[in-house]
């Protein structure tokens, strides 16, 4: 800390030259800054992004930097690339590390493609969206009921931490039981230990999606757009407290009052509860050989099927074996 306080910035020493002088690590001093404020130019471009990307979630930084131009405002793709890093957007399209977990943290297989999703609780998803604020951005995610679309939980926290996944994984479970199949992106806080470990503990199975695959939660991706849309926007909120009034009265209209076309009009909450008019597919247009097969996806009642999933824990529903597939499954 004493070595620290030698170096002076405002001096016409270069930093780095002032770090060496002094022993001490470039990066030990720059961790240790308090971090800028925001200025007024960059939350105008932070919400012109957040609405384009909002229409357009496969636009990149460049493209970004495309439409920002033709709006009239001055920014280089840099620019575009820290205030899209700083709020957790990528473009969903395939490409380099366009969805990077933590080195550390396992991968699941998808396991959702060419499956019917048949009534409540089956499948479950889960995904983080930004909002912005009138001065800065907070994260919001939520669980729903593939199903009936229902929102079954959501938290907001002002960082990325998995904490606030985890607290809304937990509450779900304990107020609405438990999916067959958990399916969320390849995010650091989905495949921590933390948000993992509770889904282990209930035995269930674990699903990501693929990288560049946009459409392997698109029934998420299409909550965030209609809770932008039909709420955020309209609404401005200021502070994190109208935010939290504000969405807990959206979701509650969402679930309980607003018709979902998909659902032949019916809402959510009907659907969920009457286990009536829902159901979905994800269609497998790249199906596997079968003998790819980590594991088999229907009992046949012969010795061998039976024997390859004697060591299962699964749930079968309407002839139809769903699986929890097991971490040595996974890594072969």
């Amino acid at each position: 800390m004493i070595r620290e306080s030698w170096v002076d910035q405002a001096d016409e020493v270069p930093i780095a030259r002032q770090c060496l002088l002094a022993g001490i690590s470039r990066a030990t001093l720059y961790a240790r800054q308090k971090p800028k404020e925001i200025d007024g130019n960059d939350l105008l471009l932070c919400g012109l992004i957040d609405t384009e990307y909002t229409k357009h979630p496969f636009y990149g930084s460049r493209r970004m930097g495309v439409v920002l131009r033709k709006a009239g405002h001055k920014a280089n793709r840099k620019r575009i690339q820290r205030l899209m890093r700083m709020m957790g957007l990528t473009g969903m399209a395939p490409g380099p590390d366009t969805s990077r977990p933590h080195p550390e943290h396992k991968v699941y297989p998808y396991l959702l493609r060419g499956v019917a999703v048949l009534r409540p609780n089956q499948v479950w998803s889960t995904d983080i969206t930004s909002i912005r604020l009138a001065r800065g951005f907070v994260y919001l995610v939520a669980i729903i009921d593939w199903y009936s679309r229902r929102v079954l939980s959501w938290r907001i926290s002002n960082s990325m931490e998995a904490t606030f996944c985890v607290d809304c994984l937990e509450e779900a479970l304990r107020t609405h039981g438990k999916p067959v199949i958990f399916n969320s992106d390849q995010g650091s806080q989905f495949t921590s230990d933390a948000f993992t470990g509770v889904l282990k503990r209930e035995g269930r199975a674990i699903s990501m999606d693929g990288r560049g695959r946009a459409f392997d939660n698109i029934f998420v991706e299409r909550l965030w757009r209609n809770v932008k849309y039909e709420d955020v926007y309209l609404q401005g909120y200021g502070t994190v407290v109208e935010l939290t009034a504000g969405l807990t009265q959206y979701f509650t209209f969402y679930n309980n009052e607003r018709p979902h076309q998909s659902l032949g009009n019916v809402t959510p909450e009907v659907v969920y509860r009457t286990a009536i008019g829902g159901g979905v597919m994800i269609v497998d247009k790249y199906p596997r050989a079968v003998d790819e097969l980590p594991v088999p996806l229907r009992s046949t009642g012969n010795s061998s099927t039976a024997e390859a999933g004697s060591n299962m824990v699964g749930e079968e529903i309407a002839g139809q074996y769903y699986p929890v597939v097991t971490e040595e499954q996974c890594a072969a």
